[in-house]
């Protein structure tokens, strides 16, 4: 069987069995995406994606920075790496597709305006957003206290993370004792290292072990790290560590939490530089195609209705800083 064949009917065993849903009560065979035509009831990972499309609101676009508007673009940071369900390439091995890409693309139209795409790796997001180079990164990005010195969000997911492990581990993840001593794999500059440093120094305070955090920033090397044994565990994104147990079928969910931690919620959000002029209109624009129900298609495409926000806020309490 091909590789894009068996990403399908990843997707399509996903969707099925709500393993792509990190929360809530969504009908997972509801969420099971099946385009016009597609015989074998999979998602659509092909190029041509039929994408949900929205048109420009007066209201909302009237809150862009004029110089963006008479620009008549808006520049998109996104991840290159390739996390199913968020963003990876179609069978063309060149087009990004994902419910972020979709999502991004709404707000864009919402704001009258053409989305303009570039694929950075992530710790180039914000140097990115930083050089202005970016007006927006919609890429999995949770909102953090320490960001939110140097940029302003609008959310529109919820977030949770997951461990991931070997498969019959007999190992379950609920508080920072359960991985004293252990080696888990994070990438940098995500609130999940923040997370694991936490409770790393948490166990330390308390008389255990502390974490052996190992770094890998692509998907495909904790996959092969897992496999030789090399870690115990990858604590990443919940969406695209149930797509990865779903696919290769020698792993499992030994643990899930928030993206903030144990006593807030996570949120994901459109990344903005602080005081760009533009979080305004994000908001108002993830407002109206919540309400037109376009966001929520999009979100029961992917498998990740569970994680539906009803209404973007601006600016959120976020992961708190380490130490604090």
């Amino acid at each position: 069987m091909s590789v894009r064949r068996s990403i399908t009917l990843a997707l399509a065993t996903l969707t099925a069995t709500g393993l792509l849903t990190a929360c809530g009560t969504s009908d997972p065979a509801a969420d099971l995406a099946a385009p016009k035509g597609h015989k074998d009831g999979g998602v659509n990972i092909g190029p041509d994606q039929d994408r949900i499309r929205g048109k420009k609101v007066a209201a909302a676009a009237d809150l862009v920075p004029e110089a963006i508007r008479k620009r008549g673009t808006l520049r998109i940071g996104a991840s290159a790496d390739a996390s199913p369900p968020l963003g990876f390439y179609a069978t063309d091995d060149k087009t990004r597709i994902g419910s972020e890409i979709d999502i991004a693309t709404l707000v864009a139209d919402t704001l009258g305006l053409k989305p303009q795409f570039e694929e950075v790796s992530w710790e180039n997001l914000f140097v990115g957003l930083d050089s202005s180079k970016f007006d927006a990164v919609l890429s999995n990005v949770t909102v953090t206290e320490e960001r939110k010195e140097k940029y302003d969000f609008a959310t529109y997911r919820l977030d949770n993370i997951a461990f991931e492990a070997e498969k019959g581990s007999g190992w379950t993840v609920k508080e920072p004792a359960d991985v004293a001593g252990k080696t888990i794999s994070v990438s940098s500059g995500t609130n999940q290292e923040k997370i694991l440093v936490e409770w790393s120094e948490e166990n330390v305070k308390a008389g255990r072990e502390p974490v052996d955090i190992t770094y890998f920033q692509k998907d495909t090397d904790y996959y092969l790290a897992l496999q030789s044994g090399r870690i115990d565990a990858h604590l990443g994104p919940s969406p695209t560590a149930a797509y990865h147990v779903a696919t290769a079928g020698q792993s499992e969910i030994i643990g899930q939490l928030s993206g903030a931690g144990g006593d807030l919620q996570g949120k994901i959000a459109a990344t903005t530089k602080k005081d760009s002029g533009l979080v305004k209109a994000y908001a108002a624009a993830i407002d109206h195609i919540v309400q037109d129900g376009s966001y929520g298609k999009v979100l029961k495409r992917w498998g990740l209705s569970g994680e539906a926000v009803e209404k973007s806020e601006i600016n959120p309490p976020g992961l708190p800083k380490t130490g604090s």
